[in-house]
């Protein structure tokens, strides 16, 4: 049976971006090369009605038809499919939605597809920038938390102040007392000069620092954890190697990844892919992604899947793979010191590495009531809503007549349209007592640089 022979129907609903995105591209190349739709349909054999449904997203198309239509257009066939551009379709969706509150009109999401199709080269553009402001946006993050919490900018800075009141009391003395006796205005001499000196000192080990960090490439890190978060990130928290072969394919991974000359980020890396592995294994991708998805990835109706594991259910929620009906996840884990262990930045909300973050988080509360799992709805300052899930659950192990060994782990996921969400449901929260601006809060334990 030929193309053309393809029983007929009514049915002209779009379909899904995919094959709206693949018509677009047929319908751009064969305007490029100056060919009619009715030309194009009779060289593979269908109807240019049915071609005209298939060019405006109303038909699915591939296999042998696909395959011939890019024969005719003398084109790969995986360059009039959509699949390579997926992540241009994301990064459009979510420049979109990320904007959208600033914005004049109201963005056409329903068109993105055609916006793609018909204009490859601006939509390159829009995705590069997106890519570029979200890379900015975690730099800054990590900016603002080293200069908040960073202990080696702490300590230099404390020894500078340190330095500072000491000369300044030295000198305050030497220009108070004219008539001081030979001997002590020589000690307070000596003492002014060292005090100099270990300034001098101080502040070029200080610029030292910066200058180091600052050689590193753009989201490169200083140690080994932070190593092992930029291999996360640049995998987009899954690996679809350890999916399919599971520990077997952890060393490819290592060799595949940036900066693991360090052995102890390769070993540290080599731990949390081994976990990875595990819960993979515990729950496969097909099996855990299809359930997700009919639940709208909603964590509370997969908690059967995990057989009372509520962590293993917000990690995998993590880690599934991209896809354009999927909200965006972000992840913490921390130990019961309130150290935090691993995390999966999500836009809009900053989670610190080297200090700690709002004592008010579900990720800390949780820790006082093992394995009661909580959720509800975080309101940052600047009105942004997220949905949070916590747990803390025993991490393995520990043997009879052993204390437990607690981990606290939170999955956050943006509240679309926050401005409606009931006051009294949200909790007022900040990303950090540093860099909060909420004056009247009684978790407080430092001012704000912002007041």
């Amino acid at each position: 049976m030929s193309h053309a022979d393809l029983p007929p129907t009514t049915k002209t609903a779009a379909l899904p971006s995919s094959s709206a995105l693949t018509g677009s591209r047929i319908r751009q190349r064969r305007s490029a090369l100056g060919m009619r739709q009715a030309d194009l349909a009779k060289a593979v054999e269908i109807s240019p009605s049915y071609l005209n449904l298939i060019e405006h997203g109303r038909r699915r198309i591939g296999g042998k038809l696909l395959v011939d239509i890019a024969r005719a257009l003398s084109v790969e066939p995986t360059a009039l499919s959509s699949g390579a551009d997926a992540t241009v379709f994301d990064a459009l969706h979510k420049a979109a939605t990320d904007l959208r509150p600033n914005l004049l009109a109201e963005p056409e999401l329903d068109r993105i597809d055609e916006l793609s199709g018909r204009f490859p080269g601006w939509s390159g553009v829009l995705t590069l920038q997106q890519k570029r402001i979200t890379a900015l946006e975690a730099m800054i993050d990590s900016l603002q938390d080293r200069l908040a919490n960073d202990p080696v900018l702490a300590e230099a800075m404390h020894e500078i102040l340190s330095s500072v009141a000491a000369i300044r009391s030295t000198a305050d003395i030497l220009v108070r007392e004219p008539d001081l006796e030979t001997q002590w205005r020589a000690r307070f001499h000596r003492n002014l000069n060292e005090e100099a000196e270990r300034l001098s000192l101080r502040a070029t080990q200080m610029l030292s620092h910066f200058e180091q960090q600052g050689d590193t490439n753009e989201g490169a890190s200083s140690t080994a954890q932070e190593t092992v978060e930029a291999m996360f990130d640049a995998a987009g928290h899954h690996f679809a190697a350890i999916e399919t072969h599971g520990v077997d394919a952890i060393d490819a991974v290592i060799a595949r990844a940036a900066g693991m000359e360090d052995r102890t980020a390769r070993d540290l890396a080599r731990a949390m892919l081994q976990a990875y592995a595990q819960d993979a294994a515990r729950l496969p991708l097909a099996q855990f992604q299809s359930a997700a998805k009919s639940v709208g990835y909603s964590p509370s109706q997969l908690l059967h899947l995990g057989q009372g594991d509520v962590a293993l259910i917000l990690r995998r929620l993590a880690t599934l793979p991209p896809d354009p009906d999927m909200p965006e996840f972000g992840l913490a884990i921390c130990d019961a010191s309130g150290a935090l262990m691993f995390r999966k930045r999500i836009t809009g909300f900053s989670i610190p590495r080297f200090g700690a973050g709002c004592p008010l988080w579900p990720l800390y509360t949780v820790l006082s009531r093992p394995m009661m799992p909580t959720d509800g709805v975080l309101e940052l300052p600047n009105g942004l809503a997220y949905h949070a899930w916590a747990v803390a659950q025993p991490r393995g192990g520990a043997g009879f007549a052993a204390a437990p060994i607690l981990n606290a782990t939170m999955l956050l996921r943006p509240l679309q349209n926050a401005e409606n969400a009931l006051p009294q449901t949200a909790l007022p929260i900040g990303s950090g007592c540093h860099v909060c601006p909420r004056d009247a809060c009684a978790a407080r334990r430092v001012p704000s640089v912002l007041a």
